[in-house]
């Protein structure tokens, strides 16, 4: 195994940089070009979580005074030896100590090594090494309480708690089939087989159900910004973005397809979705847009129903039997907007459902935004993450999962219908071959290459 280093904090200029080697050489190819200040302090002489300070020095050239952190194997992120050079931020300094370093027998990091070695080293399984690269892109309070969770294992004792149970039902099928001469012998009980098949399956369901909960953490709440044609929707993204994203003018129809993009409000990641404006239109490209604004408020979690306060009685008669039935199952913000410009209150909406919200604004004036920025907030309705709380955000494990409820289906079917206990053991083990999958037992190089390329070097 060769000993590798990089740069493990962001690019750029900062107040300190560290620069991290690990591997079986760390320690005397770093005792080459760090002088500590105390003499007779060499590195690979030290105890693990020790740290020193001295200077770096490579071919009688003083490079910088740095601080020198110890871990040693197995008690480190990667497994291995592994020094953490703390240095000044320059970017000067931090090619010359890399450069020092490959010089003097390193190789550089490929992008997620250090995790990918934590992996193969037996530090974590495949699902926390990826909840590595979720925590370091965290934006937003919901992601990070998410890929924290993750990392710590909560996931993997979940699965590793289906494994069991599955292997328990799989060891007792085949054990009669050892036994098939003797048909008096049965090992498994087919009732209590089917009541713990039937647990599994409500539990593999449950962490699929969570997965649309988990990408609306990861990759923001889906939030539709519906109404007519120059109600104001577009100045409303625009102001809720802080930026000219979308479009606005006058002219009736200007919004014809889907603008979006998100924003953290109050620790929360949103994905608003503006949409074309609603209205009876022959224009061919209008038409479309209109056609998918209905899409993006059947998708949506929250919907922004943005009524014109000056027209708010003609667009409520004509959008109401459109807007409202859709919106039964979600979160309905009703914003009366251009409040600036009219002083009567809004008219009542009938029909509406007792979960809606209603709030006065002017996007244009930046009047009430406060006011729609803590509804939106009030109206997420997540759960709030502890340890118990399991929740799926990544593609991979959901598909994995849907596999394995696949299998287990197949179980219960052949349990219920008396198939042979071969037939039923082999579809066991193809449930437990997809749990394994998420975690990294039988994954495939292929599979780890495509992962850790994307995460970042010196991670």
């Amino acid at each position: 195994m060769s000993t590798i280093c990089a740069i493990s904090t962001a690019p750029g200029v900062g107040g300190i940089a560290v620069i991290r080697v690990s591997g079986p050489e760390s320690f005397s190819i770093c005792d080459k070009l760090f002088h500590a200040q105390k003499k007779n302090k060499a590195l690979s002489t030290q105890a693990g979580y020790t740290m020193l300070y001295g200077t770096f020095r490579h071919n009688g050239e003083h490079i910088d005074d740095v601080v020198i952190a110890v871990f040693r194997a197995p008690h480190s992120f990667t497994g291995e030896d592994t020094v953490e050079i703390s240095c000044h931020g320059s970017l000067y300094i931090q090619q010359r100590i890399l450069r020092a370093l490959i010089e003097s027998g390193c190789q550089l990091a490929k992008a997620g090594e250090f995790t990918q070695r934590a992996f193969m080293n037996g530090k974590m399984d495949l699902s926390q090494a990826e909840a590595v690269a979720d925590l370091i892109a965290a934006t937003s309070a919901g992601q990070h309480r998410l890929a924290l969770n993750q990392m710590r294992g909560g996931f993997s004792r979940k699965l590793r708690e289906l494994r069991d149970q599955l292997l328990h039902i799989t060891s007792l099928m085949e054990l009669e089939l050892d036994f098939s001469d003797h048909e008096e012998l049965e090992f498994a009980d087919r009732t209590e087989l089917k009541n713990l098949t039937r647990k599994i399956e409500h539990t593999i369901s449950h962490l699929i159900h969570s997965f649309s909960t988990g990408n609306a953490i990861k990759n923001g709440i889906p939030v539709a910004i519906i109404g007519e044609t120059n109600a104001g929707k577009s100045t409303l993204l625009n102001v809720l973005l802080n930026e000219d994203k979308a479009i606005v003018s006058d002219i009736h129809g200007t919004t014809r397809d889907i603008i979006e993009d998100t924003v953290n409000i109050n620790g929360q990641l949103f994905r608003f979705i503006d949409t074309a404006g609603i209205r009876e239109t022959h224009d061919t490209i209008e038409a479309l847009g209109i056609e998918r604004s209905f899409r993006a408020l059947d998708q949506a979690q929250i919907v922004l129903w943005v009524i014109d306060n000056t027209q708010a009685t003609q667009q409520i008669a004509t959008l109401s039997s459109l807007i409202l039935p859709r919106c039964k199952e979600k979160q309905l913000i009703i914003v009366f907007n251009k409040a600036d410009l009219r002083t009567s209150e809004p008219p009542v909406i009938p029909n509406l459902s007792e979960n809606a919200r209603i709030i006065s604004i002017s996007a244009k004036e930046r009047i009430g935004l406060e006011q729609l920025q803590e509804t939106l907030t009030e109206s997420v309705n997540l759960p709030e993450g502890n340890q118990a709380d399991i929740i799926i955000s990544n593609t991979r494990h959901y598909e994995a999962l849907m596999h394995a409820l696949d299998s287990i289906h197949r179980v219960e079917t052949g349990l219920s219908s008396n198939l042979s206990g071969d037939f039923i053991s082999q579809d066991l083990r193809e449930c437990i071959y997809h749990l394994s999958d998420i975690v990294g037992e039988v994954t495939t190089d292929e599979v780890l290459g495509n992962i850790f390329k994307h995460f970042c070097i010196g991670k």
